[in-house]
């Protein structure tokens, strides 16, 4: 962790505070600068996460930028708690996204085609509830031969990994980092094995 300016005390930060509401950008940049110390502070709390401590630290300068431009200073709290929050949002915000899009291209990953060669893809077999008859016929055939592939193709690992991850058999949807922690491996492990399996599924059920 880099070092870091001291942070401002409270007469400073209301004077940078005041010159910067009366258009001061270079107040607005010293009131950046001496709190990227407690951007630092709160991204401690997320290094255990397998996120790119650069990444972190960039998110987290974004809610300070963000708190610092929407302050009110008549408010009663201090810039820094304000701050805090800010950061702390925007960084929470950032990781939902990217769970939200990891899991969404693992849902999309094409598994195989339909009767009009059109791409089926996992979310279609594990959501799928077309009301036309042959669709459904035809879906329920997919979703037999997914299940007979799932421990066909895929090792033991792989097959817990899927089951947990997609609620299959009952069990309940899990976050890769839960399921990490059930199988005692790391949620890096976890997506790699997912990937890998939707991978060998999709050969299979393409080529079969």
């Amino acid at each position: 962790m880099k070092t870091f300016q001291k942070p401002l005390t409270v007469e400073e930060e209301k004077l940078y505070l005041q010159r910067y509401q009366q258009g001061d950008s270079q107040a607005r940049d010293i009131l950046i600068e001496r709190n990227l110390r407690l951007v630092a502070h709160v991204v401690k709390k997320y290094q255990g996460l397998e996120e790119d401590l650069d990444d972190l630290i960039s998110i987290g300068t974004i809610g300070l930028i963000k708190a610092v431009s929407t302050y009110d200073m008549n408010k009663g709290s201090r810039l820094a708690t304000y701050a805090a929050r800010c950061i702390d949002n925007e960084l929470l915000m950032m990781l939902r996204n990217r769970k939200k899009l990891s899991r969404e291209v693992s849902l999309y990953e094409p598994i195989g085609t339909d009767k009009e060669g059109n791409e089926i893809h996992l979310l279609d077999i594990v959501e799928g509830n077309e009301d036309d008859i042959t669709d459904t016929c035809i879906q329920k055939e997919n979703t037999r031969k997914l299940y007979c592939l799932l421990k066909e193709v895929l090792t033991p690992l792989e097959y817990d990994v899927i089951k947990y991850r997609y609620g299959l058999y009952g069990n309940e949807e899990m976050t890769q980092r839960v399921i990490g922690k059930r199988l005692g491996i790391s949620r890096s492990y976890v997506s790699r094995i997912e990937k890998n399996a939707v991978l060998k599924l999709r050969d299979r059920f393409f080529s079969s």
